[in-house]
Order: structure tokens, then C-alpha cells, then sequence
């Protein structure tokens, strides 16, 4: 009972975590500052060296170094053992690899190393710079785990090795993630700190511009790496490297030569497939992996017509192609566990070196100075050798030799000894002619030695020159890139800017198609379905935009909602679409009336309103650019008057309003003619109507252009107008006649100026589109009622109730029809 001793539960379970807590920091999972390894790496390396298993000597099974490590140091398992020294022969794992690997030491695609018995190992040739002069008294040495040998608390390690191969590691409540480093560049901000201790971490960064990862790949700015020099914590963005090449054919490919670090290839190549097959990635026609023993070389083949940059940057989005690298500069401090920043790093590595240095010198000068004083003992004793001689013939052993050496010509124990021990070849005066000549060159060294111990610059000297010694012999290229920050990925970065077109019918339902699904026709066709309608709803516009244009929405309330053109579900020619009201928020009987497509807010525009009741009105472009999800006021509207169309005009243009009526009349006159105005304003006369009129259609035209007016009415009938047959009235006019609208015709639909070379289309309340050339239509007069473009179905009351132009550089692709 006398050994039982009470306790509180919480206390001992307090004291027990502590204690597994302080093992776990100091004894398996972080590095120390001084060396930059854990003790199962250090252990490993000290096996190897005991075992004589240097670069230059023949391999050995890792079976057997991990039996040494075990047997003797390191109690913690085989495999434990044996995964670290895989790691530290793996080349895409460490920057300079400690362990020279003979056999399947595993792959960068995840593939585990061979059975210890199967591979075997050594030392690689820099690792005897991390054990260099450990004979010499250089560090510090403690009992192992059950006080049978000794094993060294750190190695003398003339390498920064913390910063060179980094280190990974979790403990209990903190980590360290320590990234790899070029030596060249180490090296060179080490001899910039010496020369320089007041030098700053930002100051440093001028020498070892960043991390130095085996993979190579691309450090995306240098935020992040100037965070973490700076504060010992950062966090980095690194890219693989990808380079566009083109096939004799013309095809493009990606060809992944470089990926981040401790990414694992396979998983990549699967996880590229999956979103090919998950649609998120498309355009990719061909995945392979071409890598060998050369380096890596994923290709990713594009369909044709395909954007690689798009593409690219899909591939930084969805994939760890792109990825963040945590670091936390966190290490052993005497055993403490610190944050550090680049240059506490380095000056602990200093420190140590410093130390080493010192302690190497001391024990050189402690053997040269026993070497010494022998020396002397055998010099004073060739001087008196005959009677020397004689007096050790006469002494009964070698005890009574000894002690006369000592009484009578004053040697110390040493000395006796040796001169006891000494061959009777030594007396010849060749050998008296050697012992000079090394007594002389110990003097001489010892003097140098001392003056060592005595100038803290001559061990500086001593680092550099050393340092230099092993950038010559290690030094390589820098492998990851550091380039300037990339921005963040974009939705815009991953959408392919391509012609489409937006239709929107009357019940508010949009959908976004490309314009390639269209074939043109001849005049007269009649045309194929692009929309499933509901019950009483029809096509009421259509326009030709680009994905990554804006898209003015204008209301009849005079409100302006503000989206992206790739925003709009793309859909099939024959799907409804998608309700508008879903997509902005519009209020209870609002209705989207026009839609205008923006590529950039300048002040250099005006916005120019044309209602139903003939009043037009001009605002700057710019007081639209920041609109919320609520929308914007655009214009105060009057009671029953209505938005017609909205037009972008530059101030210092010529550029002329045209407004053509639904009963056939239209007026041209300047924009000059209004003045800008502010948002909350209905605006002024633009045409005077005549009784049961009303705007039908308005534009912006330019007479030096020598376009021609297309003119459409409700039953297909159309004609092309020269602008100069409309003259040139002050704004309020009554106009001039257009186009003689009759029952045969129908009431006019759209009036737009068009241009040789470009084509029309045109949108029935049935969802019936047809696409024909511009050019066949002919250029008739004023007051004419014009021909037959398009046929509708009169016995289901079918009309035309929009029209789009459609520009040859819109549309650069083969206009084949899909059968879908």
C-alpha cells in the first residue's frame, strides 16, 4: 500500500497528455532549426553512416538499414522506418534527395515502393555533408532509448537543410509545413546575412526569391512567399506548368509538363476525366499521359476550334492543377517549438554552424596540441638518446622506465609512454629530420587554430568559403517559376466569348442558342422551329450578342437590370427557356421591354430612350455601371407610354436618330437635337404622332455608311430604303411616309438600317425563324408596300414580330443544321 499513491483524475490525465503532447513535438513530429530533420530521419542517416554505407560504397538491402534503425535507435515500427527513408530517396518528394535508392522506391502516381527486402539503398553523395566532422566532438550525443549506445541530439549539417528539403509535420495542437528551397539561393542569402546582420526578411527575399519545389510548376505572385518570410506563415498559389502546342493537322493540345508539388498524377488524369464526363470540362476530345523517365507529359487534345486558354483556365479551376500551398515555418528552437521567419532561420542555422565550427577548431586544436607535445618529448629525447638508452637497459620494467623518464628528465606520462613505444627506426636521421619537419607544421597550425578560436570573422571566413564549396559542387536551376500574380479565375475566364442569340417571348421566357445551329436560307424559305412556346405566348425579340456581354434590361415600369449574356441557361432551338423573372427580380406586372447588350460603360456614350408615345431622352452610360440585383431607375415613364428601344450613341458622333411609326411613317433627324439628361427623367418630343399612331421601332444611323433602311411588316413584307430618300427633319416633326401599310401587309413590325454583306433574321409568333441574305431584298422607294420575305400561316393567324441582324464576322462557322 505504500506505493499507491492518490491522485486526481484530471490532474493525471492533465500530466499525461503533456507529457504525450512534449514526446510527440520534440521526439517524432518536427523538425529542429539547426539540421532540419526529425529524429527518424536523423537516425537513419546516423544508421547509415555507422554502417560506413557512404555514396561511394555498394548498396545495401533496406532491410537491413531498417533492422539497424530499429535495433538501435529508433523502437517505432518497421514501417515507420522504412516509408521515411522511401521519402527521403524520392526525387519528386525531395528537392535534393538524402537517399540514394536502388529498386521501386514508388511513383509520382502514387505507387508504393517495393518490399524492404526487394530495394536497397545508400547514402546519397550530399548526405555526407549533413554528417561531416561528427567524429569531431562537433555536437552533442545522448544515451538511445534503453542506454546502450549513443546517438546525436543534431548533426553538424553543413547544408540549411531545414529550408533545402523542407519538412512536413502534425504534433498536437500545431503543424509545420516548411516548402523546399534552391541551394544556390540559400546559400547566396546566407553569405548576404553574414556580410549584413541587420539585413531584413524583405531585403533577403532578393537572394532566395522563393520556394524551390522538385515538381517544378508555377508560383502564382509573390504575396504569399513575401506573408511567409515575413511572418513565418503564408500561403502561396502554385500551377502546373502547361505549354499549347499545335499538331500538323491544326489541332491544339495541352501539354501539362510541370504540376504542383505532392500532387499525385493518377489522381489528376482521373479526376480530368470525371469532370470530361461530368460535362464541367468541355472541348476535350483525347486524354493521355505520355509521361517517362525524361519528366511528365500529360496531353490533353482539344476539339477542333476549341480555345485552349479557356480550356486552361477550367482546368485551374476545377482541378488542383491549381493549389494552395500552406506554409508554416514552424521548428524546434532548443527544443522549443517557434514560428520562425526566413531570417530567424537563418541565423539559427548560423548559430549552429558557428558552434560546430568552433567545437571542430577546439577539437583539432586539442590533437594538435597532444601531437605536439609528444613531438617534443621525442625531440629532448634524441637530444640525450645514449644515456636515455642506458638508463632504460638498467630499469627493472617498463613501469620504473617510466617513472626515471619523468624524475630525471622532467617527460610527462605521455610522453614516457611513447618514447617507450617508440621503434628503434625513429633514431636513423631521416626520421629526426621528420619529427622536425611535423613538429614545425604542428607549431604552425596550432598558431592558426588559435587564431581561429580568437576571431569570430575567421570563422565567418570558415562558413563561407564553405558555403561556396557547396554551391559549386550542388548548386542547380531554379525549378519552379515565380511569375506575377495571376488574378482570381473569373466565371467570365472560363466562358468561351462566342456570337449567340437571345430570344425572349412575350410571357418573359429567355434562352440563349448558338448561332452556329442556324443554316441561311433563300428568300422566300420558311425557315425552322427555335422555340416551344406555351399556350398563347410568341417570340417577341431576338438579338445577336456575345457571352460575355452585358445585358441592359429595361422594363415597362422605366427600371434597367444588369446581366451577363452566358448568365441565360443556353438551351436547344426547340426548348421553352427559362422565365426571365427567375433570373431578375422583377415586381408584380413588370415586364421586360427591351434588352440591350453593353461591352463596357463609358463616359463617351449616351444612352438614348425612344418611347411608344414619341418622346426620346438621353443619359450617360456611365450613371448605369453599378446596378444591384433590385435594379436601377433608367427613365421616368408617363402613364401609358411604354420603352420602344434604346440605343448607345457617342457624344462626338454624327450619328442620327431615325423613328419609324406602326401606321408607316418614320422622321430622322440629329441626336444633337436632345441633350443629356439625368436618369429620373421622361425626355422631350421626338416625333409628333398622328391620331391612333404609335412608335414602332427606332434607331441610330449614319448616312456617310450609305446604309439602306429594312423595313418589316406583320405578314412578311419587307423592303430595303435608301436613308437619303428620308430627309433630314428638326426633332418633333411629323415625319415622312415609309412604307404603304395595307390588309395585305399588315401593320409595320420592325424598321432597322442595315448593310451589304449582312443577313436577316426574323422570328414568327409561332416560334418559326428563318435566316436569308439581306442583299437579294430590293431597294425600293419610300412609298411602296415592298415584297414577300417571309410566309406565315394566316389560317393560324401566324406574324412576324421580330427581326435581328446578323453580320458575316458574327457567325465564322459552318451554318449546318442540327437535328435536335
Amino acid at each position: 500500500m505504500s506505493n499507491v499513491n492518490n491522485r486526481y483524475i484530471e490532474e493525471e490525465l492533465k500530466q499525461s497528455y503533456l507529457d504525450y503532447s512534449m514526446s510527440v513535438i520534440v521526439s517524432r513530429a518536427l523538425p529542429d532549426v539547426k539540421d532540419g530533420l526529425k529524429p527518424v530521419h536523423r537516425r537513419i542517416l546516423y544508421a547509415m553512416n555507422e554502417m560506413g554505407m557512404s555514396h561511394d560504397k555498394p548498396y545495401k538491402k533496406s532491410a537491413r538499414i531498417v533492422g539497424e534503425v530499429l535495433g538501435k535507435f529508433h523502437p517505432h515500427g518497421d514501417s515507420a522506418v522504412y516509408n521515411t527513408m522511401v521519402r527521403m530517396a524520392q526525387d519528386f518528394n525531395y528537392r535534393y534527395e538524402l537517399i540514394d535508392g536502388h529498386g521501386n522506391f514508388g511513383s509520382i502516381d502514387g505507387d508504393s515502393a517495393a518490399a524492404m527486402r526487394y530495394t536497397e539503398a545508400r547514402m546519397s553523395k550530399i548526405s555526407s555533408e549533413l554528417l561531416e566532422d561528427i567524429e569531431k566532438n562537433t555536437i552533442d550525443f545522448r544515451k538511445n532509448f534503453d542506454d546502450s549506445l549513443d546517438e546525436p541530439i543534431v548533426l553538424p549539417a553543413r547544408l540549411p537543410n531545414l529550408l533545402l528539403n523542407g519538412a512536413t509535420g502534425i504534433a498536437v495542437g500545431m503543424a509545420t509545413n516548411i516548402p523546399p528551397h534552391n541551394l544556390g539561393e540559400l546559400v547566396d542569402g546566407i553569405l548576404a546575412l553574414i556580410e549584413n546582420h541587420e539585413i531584413t526578411d524583405l531585403e533577403l527575399m532578393d537572394y532566395i526569391h522563393g520556394p524551390d519545389f522538385p515538381t517544378g510548376g508555377i508560383i502564382d505572385g509573390r504575396c504569399g512567399i513575401r506573408e511567409a518570410y515575413t511572418t513565418g506563415r503564408g500561403r502561396v498559389r502554385v500551377r502546373g506548368k502547361i505549354d499549347i502546342e499545335e499538331s500538323k493537322s491544326g489541332r491544339q493540345s495541352l501539354i501539362v509538363k510541370e504540376i504542383p508539388y505532392q500532387l499525385n498524377k493518377s489522381n489528376l488524369i482521373e479526376k480530368i476525366a470525371n469532370l470530361v464526363k461530368e460535362k464541367k470540362l468541355t472541348g476535350i476530345s483525347d486524354l493521355r499521359d505520355e509521361s517517362d523517365r525524361d519528366g511528365i507529359r500529360i496531353v490533353i487534345e482539344l476539339k477542333r476550334g476549341e480555345e485552349p486558354e479557356l480550356v486552361l483556365n477550367k482546368l485551374y479551376k476545377y482541378t488542383e492543377l491549381q493549389s494552395t500551398f500552406g506554409i508554416i515555418m514552424l521548428a524546434l528552437v532548443n527544443n522549443v517549438p517557434r514560428v520562425l521567419t526566413l531570417k530567424e532561420i537563418l541565423v539559427e542555422y548560423l548559430k549552429h554552424r558557428m558552434d560546430v565550427v568552433r567545437r571542430r577548431t577546439e577539437f583539432d586544436l586539442d590533437k594538435a596540441q597532444k601531437r605536439a607535445h609528444l613531438l617534443q618529448g621525442f625531440l629532448r629525447a634524441l637530444e640525450n638518446i645514449d644515456r636515455i638508452i642506458e638508463m632504460i637497459k638498467g630499469a627493472k620494467d617498463g613501469n620504473e622506465a617510466k617513472g626515471l623518464l619523468v624524475e630525471n628528465y622532467g617527460f610527462s606520462e605521455e610522453q614516457s609512454k611513447a618514447i617507450l613505444d617508440m621503434k628503434l627506426q625513429r633514431l636513423t636521421g631521416l626520421e629526426r629530420e621528420k619529427i622536425d619537419r611535423e613538429h614545425g607544421d604542428l607549431e604552425a597550425k596550432i598558431s592558426e587554430l588559435q587564431s581561429i578560436l580568437a576571431s569570430e570573422e575567421r570563422i565567418y571566413d570558415i562558413i563561407k568559403t564553405e558555403l561556396n564549396e557547396l554551391k559549386n559542387k550542388y548548386n542547380d536551376n531554379r525549378r519552379t517559376q515565380i511569375e506575377d500574380e495571376r488574378l482570381e479565375i473569373m466565371p467570365e475566364d472560363l466562358i468561351k466569348d462566342e456570337t449567340v442569340i437571345v430570344t425572349r417571348t412575350n410571357k418573359g421566357y429567355v434562352k440563349r442558342i448558338e448561332i452556329s445551329k442556324y443554316k441561311a436560307q433563300k428568300r422566300g424559305g420558311k425557315g425552322v422551329s427555335t422555340q416551344n412556346t406555351v399556350e398563347d405566348d410568341f417570340v417577341e425579340s431576338l438579338e445577336v450578342m456575345s457571352n460575355l456581354d452585358t445585358m441592359l434590361i429595361f422594363t415597362n415600369q422605366g427600371r434597367v437590370f444588369s446581366i451577363k449574356v452566358y448568365e441565360i441557361p443556353e438551351s436547344s432551338k426547340q426548348a421553352r427557356g427559362k422565365l426571365i423573372g427567375n433570373i431578375i427580380k422583377l415586381r408584380e406586372d413588370e415586364k421586360v421591354r427591351e434588352i440591350k447588350k453593353i461591352r463596357e460603360f463609358s463616359k463617351d456614350f449616351d444612352v438614348l430612350f425612344v418611347t411608344r408615345d414619341g418622346l426620346v431622352k438621353k443619359t450617360n452610360l456611365f450613371e448605369y455601371r453599378n446596378i444591384n440585383v433590385s435594379g436601377l431607375k433608367a427613365i421616368k415613364l408617363k402613364d401609358g407610354d411604354d420603352i420602344i428601344s434604346i440605343g448607345l450613341v457617342a457624344r462626338e458622333s454624327k450619328d442620327q436618330v431615325f423613328i419609324a411609326t406602326k401606321q408607316g411613317y418614320a422622321i430622322r433627324f440629329p441626336h444633337t437635337d436632345t441633350r443629356p439628361m439625368g436618369r429620373d427623367t421622361s425626355g422631350v418630343k421626338g416625333i409628333n404622332l398622328r391620331m391612333g399612331d404609335s412608335v414602332i421601332s427606332a434607331s441610330l444611323i449614319d448616312d456617310e455608311m450609305n446604309e439602306t433602311v429594312l423595313t418589316i411588316t406583320e405578314n412578311g413584307y419587307g423592303k430595303r430604303t435608301r436613308v437619303d430618300e428620308y430627309p433630314l427633319q428638326s426633332r418633333a416633326g411629323k415625319g415622312v411616309i415609309n412604307i404603304r401599310c395595307s390588309d395585305k401587309t399588315g401593320s409595320v413590325v420592325e424598321v432597322k438600317p442595315v448593310q451589304a454583306g449582312e443577313e436577316l433574321m426574323a422570328i414568327t409568333s409561332n416560334g418559326i425563324v428563318i435566316r436569308t441574305p439581306i442583299d437579294p431584298i430590293s431597294i425600293i422607294g419610300r412609298a411602296t408596300q415592298g415584297v414577300k420575305i417571309m410566309r406565315v400561316k394566316e389560317e393560324q393567324e401566324e406574324k412576324v414580330v421580330s427581326i435581328a441582324r446578323v453580320r458575316e464576322e458574327d457567325d465564322d462557322t459552318d451554318l449546318e443544321l442540327e437535328n435536335n
